[in-house]
């Protein structure tokens, strides 16, 4: 999340080996007229023992793909179907990026970077294989935000800026073209499970749900689960308690990601591809993100409800190999660690100890009625009553009048000693302000405003802290 990432010694792990006969299919990267490095994340790059890379190296690996010393030989675009918009499509997979390398991090676990923009695959259809230098740049300001605010993440590695000319129907053209890397512990995907039931797979089901509980293990299952030996069972209960904290966190952090469909949910929990995306500008549950969302299927207030059904697109599929009682077992707990995650997130933003889930998730509903009836922006009212309660600024003390005031005395009050909440406004992601970000790169090839806001989201995030987890859950 937040905190200060270990340094790592790179070390290759192609687990992804076992399976890529099946799950993928080799590609080669698109051959760019130019490759110049616009970001790259060297925090993140330090996890993998990847910092000390110079830009020149840098631009060969992540621009011209040239693979690392020890790794994948050859680019992998990952095979999977999905729902988009709940209508099932066998017809996708990585059709503008791949698995380029696997490694082991810092703390053990495995590592993938995964590329957008980087050229066609067999799964392309009619795209063109590129990103805009605009959706590059997003990316970097959605990601930065979320893991400020504690949002399970994939990181945004590297934007190398490639000197094509795109033309997009959704911003004016011609634009400027990127490739861009993401770091994040998996590629594998609800749909990546769902292809293999379509086809009837099933013995690779069951090394795909090997894989996943080998490489990315959780934590134990209720005792009365039932048949809670069955490796199906244990990765439908890991990734019902990941979704539901995924969907809990976009809520308290005020997100819409715009496109939550069966393919763009990583088995791991960790929230990626950022297309649409949008901060609310008030608390708005019928707010949505993506213009072609018309039945505001993917609004803010619905997405609970959405990821919880793609758990379930999961139980579907892995009905092949588990029975369908232990399966709708695991799915059910969705609602109740949902809501424990509200409570939990919501009382880490407000700087205040959990006091249960009952009384917390009431004290969640009257803020939400607060910031529905003062149409505040909600990350200027999580500061504000944060700096209300311990005492900072001026004219804050309203957020505490009222049933909110009266229900927070009973709180006790978390570490806010960081000189970001003597800040007198809060660092937010709203519209104009990416919009004022891309212009000054845009129109000037000024970046430093987005150097300035990177650095800004991190030191926001050095306030908060890592969020607390589940008792008995890790970090």
């Amino acid at each position: 999340m937040s905190d200060e990432p270990q340094a790592a010694i790179y070390t290759p792990d192609t687990a992804i080996d076992a399976l890529a006969e099946w799950l993928g299919a080799k590609v080669q990267a698109g051959d760019f007229p130019e490759t110049t490095v616009r970001f790259r994340n060297d925090r993140a790059a330090a996890r993998v023992g990847l910092d000390a890379l110079s830009n020149e190296d840098w631009a060969r690996h992540f621009g011209r793909f040239e693979p690392l010393e020890g790794n994948l030989p050859s680019p992998l675009a990952l095979k999977y179907h999905g729902h988009q918009f709940r209508v099932y499509n066998p017809e996708i997979g990585d059709g503008r990026g791949f698995l380029f390398a696997q490694m082991r991090g810092a703390d053990g676990r495995l590592m993938d970077l995964g590329t957008k923009g980087s050229g066609t695959t067999p799964f392309s259809r009619s795209g063109d294989g590129r990103l805009t230098l605009k959706g590059g740049v997003r990316e970097i300001l959605a990601t930065e935000m979320l893991e400020a605010l504690g949002v399970n993440t994939s990181k945004t590695f590297s934007i190398i800026e490639t000197g094509e000319k795109l033309w997009r129907d959704d911003e004016p053209s011609p634009t400027r073209s990127a490739v861009m890397v993401r770091l994040s512990h998996s590629h594998i995907r609800i749909g990546t499970f769902q292809r293999l039931y379509a086809l009837e797979h099933a013995d690779e089901m069951e090394a795909l749900v090997q894989y996943c509980l080998e490489h990315f293990p959780g934590p134990a299952l209720p005792q009365d689960a039932p048949d809670r030996d069955n490796p199906a069972v244990i990765l439908m209960h890991n990734v019902v308690e990941r979704l539901a904290d995924l969907a809990a966190s976009y809520m308290v952090a005020g997100f819409v990601h715009g496109v939550l469909n069966t393919d763009n949910m990583n088995i791991t929990g960790e929230s990626f591809d950022y297309g649409p995306w949008r901060w609310l500008p008030e608390w708005e549950p019928g707010f949505t993100a993506a213009y072609f969302d018309h039945g505001g299927l993917y609004a803010f207030g619905r997405q609970p409800e959405a990821l919880h059904w793609n758990c379930g697109q999961l139980a579907v599929a892995l009905r092949m190999i588990a029975e369908s009682e232990p399966l709708i077992a695991a799915l059910q707990r969705f609602g109740p660690l949902y809501m424990e995650a509200v409570a939990r997130r919501w009382c880490w933003r407000l700087g205040i100890a959990e006091r249960g889930v009952e009384q917390d998730s009431q004290l969640v509903g009257l803020c939400e009625k607060a910031m529905r009836e003062t149409k505040a922006q909600p990350d200027a009212f999580f500061f504000g009553v944060r700096r209300a309660l311990n005492g900072i600024g001026e004219g804050v003390s309203n957020y505490l009048d009222g049933e909110i005031g009266e229900m927070l005395k009973a709180y006790t009050l978390l570490n806010s000693s960081h000189e970001y909440w003597q800040d007198d406004t809060p660092q937010s992601m709203v519209i104009e302000e990416v919009e004022s970000i891309w212009s000054a790169i845009d129109e000037r090839d000024d970046w430093a405003p987005l150097q300035n806001k990177v650095s800004a989201l991190r030191r926001t995030g050095e306030a908060y802290g890592c969020p607390p987890t589940a008792q008995g859950h890790g970090g």
